[in-house]
C-alpha cells in the first residue's frame, strides 16, 4: 500500500520524532523511505560557506540510522530549490505513495521545512500526506518527541462528510482494513452552524439517514475483515468532534479526505481538515480527492 514513501526533514528536533515513529507504518508495506532534504538557495549559499556543513551531513544519516534500524531500506538526498515544490514534485515525478511530514503542538512545525512549507504540499500534492504530531519535551528547549500514538492500526477513525472527495478516502480505509487495521471508528458531524437557523428541528431526521450511510460503510469493512467497526452520528463543530473523539477514544490514525490542491468541499468547508491537523493528537492521513 505505501511500499515507496518520502520523509521530508529539516533537521530539526521536530523532525528527529517524526522518523523514530515510523517502523508501525510497515504493516502497511511501507519498506523503501526516500529521506529527502530540501534546502532555499539562500540556506544553501549560507551552508556552502560554513563550517557546519559536516554536522548536517551528519544530522541525515543519523536519521537514516533511525529509519534503518526501524526496518526501512533509506536513501538520503538533499536538494536546492523551493521546498515546497521540491517536494511535490519529486513525489509525483518518482511515484511516491505517501509523503509524511510534521506536525507540533497546535500549529503545522514552526520549523523552516515543516511550516509554510508543510501548508504549501497539503496544498499542492495529489499523493497522500500522513502528518505526525510531534511536542517539545518538558524542560529540554530543543528537543521534541513523537506523540504517543504512533501504532497506526490500533484504532483509526475516518471522518466523512459522504461526499465525492470523502468516498475516494474511504478506498484507503478500505485498504488499510485488509493490511490488517484492528478496529476503525466511522464519523460524521452534523455542523451545527448549518443546521441551527432553518434545520435544526430535523436534527434526528438527519441522524437516522446518516447512521444508515455509515451503516452501509460499516458493512463494507465488515466484509473486507475488519475485526472491529464502530459509528459515530456528531452534532456540533466538525474539526471540534473529530479531535475530541481522536482524544477520547485513544485514536491512532485519524483518515480524511481533502478536495484537489486545497482543503475545500461540503462538510470539510474552509479550514476543517487544516483545524484537526494542528489539534489531533494522532496522526492524521489526509487523502487527495480525484
Amino acid at each position: 500500500m505505501f511500499k515507496r514513501f518520502m520523509v521530508a526533514t529539516d533537521l530539526s528536533p521536530a523532525s528527529f520524532a517524526v522518523v523514530s515513529c515510523l517502523g508501525m507504518l510497515k504493516i502497511y508495506g511501507a519498506q523503501q523511505c526516500l529521506l529527502l532534504q530540501c534546502l532555499s538557495f539562500r540556506d544553501a549559499a549560507s551552508t556552502a560557506l560554513s563550517y557546519h556543513t559536516g554536522t548536517i551531513e551528519e544530522m541525515l544519516y543519523e536519521q537514516k540510522d533511525i529509519l534503518e534500524k526501524q526496518g526501512f531500506a533509506v536513501e538520503t538526498r538533499t536538494v536546492v530549490g523551493t521546498p515546497k515544490q521540491e517536494i511535490v514534485r519529486i513525489a509525483a515525478k518518482e511515484d511516491y505513495a505517501l509523503i509524511v511530514i510534521g506536525a507540533q503542538g497546535h500549529s503545522l512545525v514552526e520549523e523552516k521545512l515543516l511550516g509554510g512549507v508543510a501548508c504549501g504540499v497539503l496544498n499542492r500534492t495529489v499523493k497522500p500526506v500522513l502528518v505526525v504530531p510531534t511536542e517539545k519535551k518538558q524542560g529540554e528547549e530543543d528537543a521534541c518527541e513523537p506523540v504517543a500514538r504512533c501504532s497506526f492500526s490500533e484504532h483509526i477513525l475516518f471522518a466523512t462528510d459522504f461526499s465525492e472527495m470523502a468516498n475516494s478516502a474511504f478506498t484507503y480505509v478500505e485498504q488499510l482494513v485488509t493490511f490488517g487495521a484492528r478496529k476503525v471508528t466511522l464519523v460524521h458531524v452534523q455542523d451545527k452552524i448549518k443546521l441551527e437557523h432553518h434545520l435544526e428541528e430535523r436534527l434526528e431526521e438527519f441522524n437516522e439517514q446518516d447512521r444508515k450511510r455509515l451503516e452501509n460503510l460499516k458493512q463494507t469493512l465488515l466484509d473486507k475483515g475488519a475485526p472491529q467497526v464502530a459509528i459515530e452520528v456528531c452534532h456540533g463543530v466538525p474539526y471540534q468532534e473529530i479531535t475530541r473523539l481522536i482524544r477520547e477514544r485513544n485514536v491512532q490514525l485519524a483518515v480524511m479526505g481533502r478536495q484537489g490542491r486545497g482543503f475545500t468541499g461540503e462538510f470539510f468547508l474552509g479550514s476543517v481538515s487544516r483545524n484537526v491537523v494542528r489539534h489531533s493528537v494522532a496522526p492524521v492521513l489526509l487523502i487527495p480527492g480525484l
